[in-house]
């Protein structure tokens, strides 16, 4: 076993720094032809497959590797040994448009837009090794690495309790995840959750529909950590119901009950929940209504049959939009835009989310009243 992570010292971490450049005080220097060894305890796996590129930010991101080969799949990973344990691992991208992070053979994150990009991810090691890459978010896109902290949480190589969020372009990450101006509410969705009993892993992606979550690895990805304790909140349907998607309304319902039954499966809790309308969705009374989009009848029919928790968003952000009216309905939304919810939109449609659940008695929950 390397000795460059001592059981012993739990709260240090690991720092690598990435790139044919300069190295940052503090952090292990690694360049693309760097290739794994038992003795440094890293490298890369195929380093003929990696290449050193430039980057735009600053420190340890003014510089990163380029991933040639890629796929949640690929063989071509960074290999680091480490003693079996639950890790949290910080990833900041060089320059790229959009891309996602994998390891053990699994999206980790989805879709990190915009230079030097950073989020973070727990992860189990049970076979004393992270693999991981940078891979698709868009293809023809650059899959790039800056940097790595990794810092051992626990030796006990199981996840702490997660809410695990599925859903697309009105639930996903946006970045810098702090500061965007555009926001998804399962992006927002952890500032009303006890962080003392739950983290949460956003899987929500752009434009997603029901059988590309299932099919395309980001159900997958769930479905390999998720444990009873867990929760899964999943809300598609506005773009199923897009004729270039051909889902019928049957075929949604059933797409959805097969993620539903395969996730309750592994004991954890599913909760359905139905998107929000548009901006514009006022009637002549000045009453905001949407309940005939997005296929949200099958959801709430499915929730009913498949006895899982349901949160109508539709119903209840339609309630508060009515509440505050229309031209304060359309400033939570992105300019010019009816369906995407700004910040301060994505805050107000996460805080109704987990205040419903705190209402139905789920734990874990903290919204003021």
């Amino acid at each position: 076993m390397s000795s460059l992570y001592a059981e012993t010292s739990p709260s240090d971490d690991l720092r690598f720094d990435f790139g044919g450049g300069s190295v940052e005080p503090g952090y292990i220097g690694v360049s693309a032809a760097e290739g794994y060894s038992q003795n440094t305890g890293y490298g890369f796996n195929t380093p003929e497959n990696m290449r050193n590129v430039a980057a735009s930010g600053l420190g340890e991101a003014s510089d990163a590797v380029q991933f040639l080969a890629f796929g949640t799949k690929s063989t071509n990973t960074f290999n680091v040994d480490l003693p079996n344990g639950l890790y949290e691992v910080k990833v900041t991208l060089g320059n790229t448009a959009r891309a996602s992070v994998a390891a053990e053979g699994v999206y980790q994150i989805i879709n990190m837009t915009g230079n030097s990009a950073k989020d973070k991810f727990q992860i189990p090691i049970t076979d004393g090794q992270l693999n991981i890459l940078v891979t698709e978010g868009k293809v023809g896109t650059a899959f790039t690495l800056s940097a790595l902290k990794i810092r051992k949480l626990s030796d006990v190589p199981v996840t702490n309790r997660t809410i695990y969020i599925g859903g697309d372009s009105t639930v996903c990450n946006y970045y810098p995840l702090d500061s965007s101006a555009q926001a998804g509410w399962g992006q927002i969705f952890k500032d009303f959750v006890n962080g003392q009993t739950f983290q949460v892993r956003n899987m929500a992606s752009g434009g997603q529909i029901a059988r590309g979550f299932r099919n395309d690895g980001q159900l997958e990805a769930i479905l390999k950590y998720i444990k009873p304790g867990d929760y899964f909140i999943l809300q598609l349907g506005i773009n199923d119901t897009n004729p270039k998607n051909t889902t019928t309304e049957a075929e949604f319902k059933e797409i959805m009950r097969d993620m539903v039954q395969q996730v309750k499966a592994k004991g954890a809790t599913v909760v359905l929940s139905t998107p929000q309308g548009r901006a514009t969705d006022f009637n002549a009374e000045g009453i905001h209504t949407s309940v005939n989009r997005w296929y949200r009848h099958s959801t709430v029919a499915l929730a009913q049959e498949e006895n899982v928790p349901l949160v109508d968003l539709n119903v209840l952000s339609s309630a508060y939009f009515t509440s505050i009216g229309r031209e304060a309905t359309i400033a939570l939304y992105m300019p010019g835009d009816s369906l995407h919810p700004n910040r301060a939109g994505a805050t107000e449609l996460a805080r109704i989310v987990a205040a419903e659940l705190q209402r139905q008695g789920l734990d874990g929950f903290s919204v003021s009243e």
